[in-house]
């Protein structure tokens, strides 16, 4: 899945979690359900791993980088109304910076007015690997509240490796088709050979594809870049709004450059402290919590194809799982042009998509009774589509590629072997009745790497620099509450915001009282009063 971390639709953030799905991305810690010497060696592990701290840079400017510093971007048209686009570049190597650039796009569109113009605003979907260019355009820079675009120029740069930025791509789409399709589920030894071999198999591709650049996408260098820009552009200090793993990417600039961080909105937030297994673990536990959240919505509306009024959340979970038991033996029709089946792994994925948005539960509800008591599997597989980024022709955005890219740099894999897995399969399945099984193999992804990871899970401080907005939603499928309340106690000047209910992330997704926060921090440095939450 995506933990490692991501935002799907042109919303906010999406966490994308740690294979075969997708994930959020990070790091390891907190351990909330634990069983079994695997588990007391993991939180062994993690204890001694949050000892570590993320260090400050130091404050002046390395002289190899002066050119990348000084550099002036040459702004032109990007073919859609109100935005600019420009390349930036970075060097590939910080340590090595005369020996090659990478080249970044980036975009923005100017502040509209009245009002003082206040800076740069830098926004981040998340993923990682989502396209915050893409993001830009769709969403931030048409969606944000007026007043924030009046007073801000607002800016994307895709990440090192996403998109319009390099891109890492691992596979074609008719490769895609079959990765995707692949049983996470596995019964045998047999099955078990074939989802490793389609772990390796990307793998491979992606290490072909870019032997060079894989090296050099995790986040530290990505926060790097982004110090650029904000010299670039003009600013004393960075202004950010990111989403989901975009959280962890402002953190981390917040621990390299304190001093540099000015007002930091992190939504959605991640726990830089957790291991990639823990990441994992407790990002499975936060989509049953969403499960069990759209499982009471079901069961008291009409036609809920999981049980009708009074079944309790356990057996609607029971009941979706028996169908991707039968999925996993017969997939069902879709229509797709590509002859595409339902399998077990893209309805998992369709249901999964889904518990990002409550907006999306009626869609759900209606692709699960087609497909469940009509064999027609076309609405999970286009929840499954939206998810992966495949577009109608077959083709898919580098999203999963880039996914992985920085996933399995910036944290040692969670686990080593198939038999590790099945070791800790009670564990994530006592995590998530429903998801639990899927997402502990979809964990071994990184296990087959081509490139070692150059990060480590740690606690970051940001000693010095200004209140740091931390904002949490307690149902969050992708980034679990106490993630935020996590990343809110280790930052020294974080200030936790929480929003009571549904979804992935929480600014601007309805809640009047969260945007009333986020604006008046943005607007006029305020921060929220501790303790406030919103529903």
């Amino acid at each position: 899945m995506e933990t490692r971390r991501t935002h799907r639709r042109t919303r906010t953030g999406t966490t994308l979690l740690a294979a075969a799905l997708l994930a959020t991305a990070c790091s390891a810690g907190s351990a909330s359900t634990s069983a079994g010497p695997a588990a007391a060696e993991e939180a062994a592990g993690a204890t001694k791993a949050v000892q570590a701290t993320l260090a400050a840079l130091p404050e002046p400017t390395p002289s190899s980088l002066a050119p990348y510093y000084g550099q002036k971007l040459s702004w032109r048209d990007c073919g859609v109304p109100g935005f600019q686009c420009a390349t930036m570049k970075a060097p590939l190597d910080y340590a090595k910076p005369a020996e090659g650039d990478v080249r970044l796009a980036v975009a923005r569109k100017k502040a509209t007015g009245p009002g003082k113009r206040l800076g740069s605003l830098l926004v981040n979907p998340g993923g990682p690997g989502g396209s915050a260019i893409g993001y830009l355009q769709q969403y931030a820079g048409i969606g944000y509240p007026a007043e924030v675009r009046a007073r801000y120029d607002m800016v994307a740069v895709d990440p090192r490796g996403v998109a319009r930025s390099e891109p890492v791509k691992c596979l074609d789409g008719r490769k895609m088709d079959a990765y995707t399709q692949t049983d996470v589920t596995p019964d045998d030894a047999r099955e078990t050979d074939r989802l490793v071999g389609a772990f390796k198999g990307f793998a491979e591709g992606c290490g072909a594809a870019a032997p060079k650049l894989l090296r050099h996408v995790s986040t530290v260098e990505t926060a790097r870049d982004m110090d650029i820009l904000r010299a670039v552009l003009g600013d004393r200090k960075l202004t950010y709004v990111g989403a989901s793993y975009g959280t962890f990417l402002g953190a981390t600039y917040a621990g390299l450059f304190p001093s540099r961080a000015g007002r930091l909105v992190l939504d959605g937030a991640m726990d830089p402290s957790l291991s990639a297994r823990r990441l994992n673990l407790e990002q499975t536990e936060g989509f049953e919590t969403a499960f069990r959240s759209f499982a009471k919505d079901c069961v008291r509306r009409s036609g809920c194809p999981l049980g009708g009024p009074g079944t309790s959340p356990d057996q609607v979970g029971r009941n979706l799982k028996a169908f991707f038991d039968d999925l996993d033996a017969e997939p069902v029709p879709t229509g797709d042009a590509d002859g595409r089946r339902l399998t077990e792994s893209l309805a998992t994925i369709g249901v999964i998509a889904a518990m990002y948005d409550e907006s999306a539960w009626q869609h759900l509800r209606e692709s699960l009774t087609s497909a469940m008591k009509n064999h027609d599997g076309a609405g999970l597989l286009a929840l499954s589509d939206s998810y992966y980024e495949r577009e109608a022709d077959g083709d898919y955005s580098n999203l999963m590629s880039a996914n992985a890219a920085v996933n399995c740099l910036d944290l040692p894999a969670a686990f080593s072997s198939p038999d590790e897995v099945r070791a800790a399969l009670p564990e994530f399945e006592k995590a998530s009745p429903v998801f639990g099984e899927g997402l502990a193999w979809s964990s071994l992804n990184c296990t087959y790497w081509p490139v070692h990871p150059t990060g480590e899970s740690h606690r970051i401080r940001a000693a010095g620099a200004a209140p740091i907005v931390v904002v949490g939603t307690t149902r969050d499928p992708a980034t679990p509450y106490r993630w935020a309340q996590a990343l809110a106690g280790q930052l020294s000047s974080g200030r936790l915001l929480t929003y009571e209910g549904d979804g992935h992330t929480a600014y601007g997704r309805g809640s009047t009282c969260i945007d009333s926060a986020i604006n008046a921090y943005l607007l006029r440095g305020t921060p929220p009063a501790k303790g406030k939450r919103c529903s």
